[in-house]
């Protein structure tokens, strides 16, 4: 590992390794060695896509969730409900995302005899970055998606209480050379996440991601935590963020909005919802013919004229996939109050956490 320059200074930590340390203190929180290299793959693999927000930066706050009881560690999600292509799943109360694999797995098995499959998810909490859930679907020949409800950090359009979560969306479609198409987004301009990696580097966010207390735009990392999320497109990322949000609860009795909690006292355990669809491709269509079409849409997008300045273009997904290409090879950059709550976390749990030394 080395240090690189940039705003302050970052470590470049081994993805393996990191996948090692993480799975082994969820095991000591009470976890399997199967459920917790799974939630430990599931943020290393965000921090590898450059997602930070949902990658290791979290294991301090899932830590305190297992030592806690608020969350079982040893939580066994099941179905409870199944009508042909519908199923609904009790996470049981486990990490977020055992329960939201064991029902992304569910409904591709559905899909692969009935075509399509939906999962609906209750008693389940936090569970990471929604690619890596539709994602599964792609060694399937299938399409998914995804969706979670989330802590109410937005407001209705022109109003200043939180009732709406981001309640992200992820849609992974498979191609045949290109990288897949993968969207994963929420329906905010930024995610609290997010806003606390610039807070950590103490650099401002931009002017779209939040508002004050008050609903008015800030670009203080501080103020925006404390106040609102800007949704996208006003009134329709709202919108969007109710109806997804909808969908991630009430077909499976989870909480929506102010009654999953807040982010001043926290999310209630066991509280949230979310859902899984599954589409195998066959059912619909020839399967090598819509891979390479979907190969045409990427080739399309990348090739495309750019304005002056601009970025290369990428098609959903495509910018992810380059990223985790280059930090499998280099190294994961985490910053230093990444790496300290890391540390932390190790101490707590009485685990060597040497590696991360630089």
């Amino acid at each position: 590992m080395s240090w690189y320059p940039g705003t302050e200074r970052e470590q470049r930590v081994n993805a393996g390794s990191l996948r090692v340390f993480t799975a082994d203190l969820f095991e000591r929180c009470g976890m399997t060695g199967v459920d917790a290299a799974l939630v430990a793959d599931s943020l290393v693999s965000s921090d590898e896509r450059g997602v930070h927000s949902h990658g290791v930066l979290r294991v301090p706050e899932y830590v305190a969730k297992l030592r806690t009881g608020g969350v079982d560690p040893a939580g066994r999600p099941e179905p409870v409900r199944e009508n042909g292509a519908a199923l609904v799943v009790d996470g049981g109360n486990a990490m977020g995302q055992v329960a939201a694999m064991f029902a992304m797995r569910a409904a591709i098995e559905r899909a692969s005899a009935l075509g399509v499959a939906f999962a609906a998810v209750r008693g389940s909490n936090h569970c990471g970055a929604m690619f890596y859930y539709a994602m599964e679907a792609l060694g399937h020949d299938m399409v998914g998606l995804c969706a979670t409800s989330a802590l109410p950090t937005m407001a209705p359009w022109g109003g200043t209480e939180k009732l709406v979560g981001i309640n992200p969306l992820a849609v992974a479609i498979p191609t045949r050379d290109e990288a897949a198409v993968v969207l994963d987004a929420a329906f905010s301009y930024s995610s609290h996440g997010k806003i606390r990696v610039f807070q950590q580097k103490g650099e401002p966010i931009p002017a779209t991601w939040a508002f004050d207390a008050n609903g008015e735009p800030t670009t203080d990392a501080a103020q925006a935590l404390t106040g609102l999320l800007q949704p996208i497109g006003e009134f329709k990322g709202v919108g969007l963020a109710v109806v997804f949000g909808m969908l991630s609860t009430l077909l499976s009795g989870a909480s929506y909005g102010t009654r999953l909690g807040n982010m001043t006292d926290g999310p209630k355990a066991g509280a949230d919802g979310h859902f899984f669809l599954a589409l195998n491709i066959a059912a619909f269509t020839d399967l090598l013919r819509f891979r390479e079409a979907a190969d045409e849409v990427v080739r399309e997008i990348r090739s495309s004229r750019r304005r002056a300045g601009a970025d290369p273009l990428y098609a959903p997904g495509g910018m992810e996939a380059a990223t985790q290409v280059r930090y499998k090879a280099e190294g994961i950059p985490l910053n230093g109050a990444t790496m300290e709550g890391l540390r932390f976390a190790a101490h707590l749990l009485g685990a060597d956490a040497g590696f991360l030394n630089p």
